[in-house]
Formats: C-alpha cells, sequence, structure tokens
C-alpha cells in the first residue's frame, strides 16, 4: 500500500496577465517522479495558474493517501494555509472587506482538501540545486503557456528543465585598504575611496574620488602612471 505521494505543481503566465498555463508532477514517497500534467489556461493571471495546477493536483491523487505538495508559490501556499478559514468566517471577503479573488478556485480547492492528509512545502524557484520536482512543474507549465498546448506523460518523457541561471558575478567588491572596486579591465584596478587620504604626491583625495594603487600606497590615477 502507497503511505505517501511527494507531488509539485506551479503555474506561469506570459506577461501576468498573458498566456498562462498549469502543471503538476506526481513522485513516488522516494521523490522519483511517475507522472505529469500540463494545461494551457488562455490570457490569464500567473496566480490562477498557481491554483488551478493545485486543484488539478489535488483531483488527480487518492484522496486517502498521504501527499505532501512542493510549490513555490507563497500565494497558493498561503491562501489555503494562513487565509482560507478566515476568508470562509468572513463570507468570502478580504479583512478589508473586499471580494477575495479567484474565489471560485480556491473554494474548489477547499472542498478537495476536505479530510485529506496533504502538507505544504515551500521551495524556491529556479535555484542551481533547487527542487527537481518544482523544476519539472516549472517547466511544464512554461512550455504550456508559451505554445497554449495540453500535454502530460509518464517519467519516460518528462520535461526538461532549463538550466537554473547561475550568480551573477559581484561587480562591486571591497578592498583591504577600505576602497571599493569599480573596474580592473584593461588597465591598474581604480576604487571609489570609502575614507579620505592622501596620495604619496602629497596631495589629497576626498571620500568617492576615484584612487588607484601609487607604488605601495593608494593615490591619484594620474600619479600612478607618472610613478610607473
Amino acid at each position: 500500500m502507497v503511505e505517501r505521494v511527494i507531488a509539485a505543481c506551479d503555474g506561469a503566465a506570459k506577461g501576468n496577465p498573458g498566456p498562462a498555463a498549469w502543471a503538476y508532477v506526481i513522485a513516488d514517497g522516494a521523490g522519483v517522479p511517475q507522472r505529469w500534467q500540463a494545461g494551457a489556461l488562455g490570457h490569464n493571471t500567473n496566480n490562477v495558474g498557481e491554483l488551478t495546477a493545485l486543484e488539478q493536483l489535488l483531483a488527480a491523487t487518492d484522496p486517502g493517501v498521504a501527499l505532501e505538495v512542493r510549490l513555490d508559490s507563497t500565494y497558493t501556499r498561503d491562501a489555503v494555509t494562513k487565509w482560507l478559514a478566515g476568508w470562509k468566517r468572513n463570507g468570502w471577503k478580504t479583512a478589508g472587506g473586499k471580494p477575495v479573488a479567484n474565489q471560485g478556485l480556491i473554494q474548489r480547492i477547499d472542498a478537495l482538501l476536505a479530510g485529506r492528509d496533504v502538507t505544504f512545502v515551500y521551495v524556491p524557484a529556479h535555484q542551481v540545486d533547487g527542487d527537481p520536482l518544482n523544476a519539472i512543474a516549472d517547466k511544464a507549465a512554461s512550455d504550456a503557456a508559451r505554445t497554449q498546448q495540453d500535454a502530460g506523460g509518464t517519467a519516460a518523457d518528462l520535461p526538461v528543465p532549463d538550466p537554473a541561471p547561475a550568480a551573477a558575478p559581484r561587480s562591486r567588491r571591497t578592498s583591504t585598504s577600505g576602497a571599493t572596486a569599480k573596474s580592473s579591465a584593461g588597465s591598474s584596478r581604480t576604487l571609489a575611496a570609502r575614507f579620505p587620504g592622501t596620495c604619496p604626491c602629497s596631495r589629497p583625495y576626498a571620500k568617492g574620488e576615484t584612487i588607484t594603487k601609487v607604488g605601495t600606497s593608494w593615490g591619484h590615477p594620474q600619479c600612478a602612471q607618472a610613478h610607473a
């Protein structure tokens, strides 16, 4: 007997609102993907995509089996774990008295959650070492939003996630002299002085002024050229 199912769901909208879609991937208790599904939503918002993905996932899984849902939408997570009870008490109005957005979707999710053992796990999106199920669901939703074509399959034909972007190199760094690096390409490195000081030429430089190495000290770039 299956004791637990792990799954991920995600939504996408190219433009928000724009061409939108939903997707989910269902794995076994060890997190190994078994099947996936994605569906187009026409012109819609990202939040509708996220909520629809959860609705479709809940409808596609056995309500008698514990379910772990991984998702990168804090809106969806908070809607069903933090805000739902209050919305119901307030007659589906927000604390500010406005109608709850996407009420129909959230009500259907509420009905699908009734009596079920469901755990929600937030996972950050687009991380180099991120959650693999989330990455698959993200790719499936993005493709369906772009093509507006429904899709689905098994472990044999899972969507292949795009590589997560590596962290951009830091363009500024602090030197041991108390200055911040500005450029090092093609010439001696120049810095924005963090504190006022005195160049070896005996003339001062101000905080924020461009300086560079002059011998073993720091000073005016023109003095470095003369020193060289």
